[in-house]
């Protein structure tokens, strides 16, 4: 009997900047407020556009690309520390930075 050559090792996927939130596509998650984990200031100087169920929002406190739900003021209902009240709505989410133009790579999910 003759021994047969190991299988060659399947090679490391290659990851694309779209998967991994490269320098030309916002995070996965992004918030304004400063107190937020999730709140950057570079990436919020560069300008965010949001893409909620196909209508462009220019009124998003915050989004999560992965888990599809963005969070909107509700009107001028404040909490009681004086912070504006939000609700959470659910559905496919895209993001693209404004600063690069028309054809800004887009990341939703």
């Amino acid at each position: 009997m003759t021994e047969e050559a190991p299988a060659p090792e399947p090679a490391a996927p290659v990851a694309t900047p779209a998967a991994t939130g490269g320098p030309d596509v916002p995070p996965d998650h992004l918030a304004i407020n400063p107190r937020s984990p999730f709140f950057d200031a570079e990436k919020l100087r560069r300008g965010i556009g949001i893409r909620f169920k196909g209508t462009v929002r220019r009124n998003v406190e915050e989004y999560c690309i992965s888990e599809g739900w963005v969070r909107v003021q509700a009107g001028k209902t404040m909490d009681r520390k004086g912070n504006p009240l939000t609700l959470k709505l659910s559905g496919p989410v895209e993001a693209w930075y404004e600063d690069l133009g028309e054809d800004a790579p887009v990341a939703k999910l």
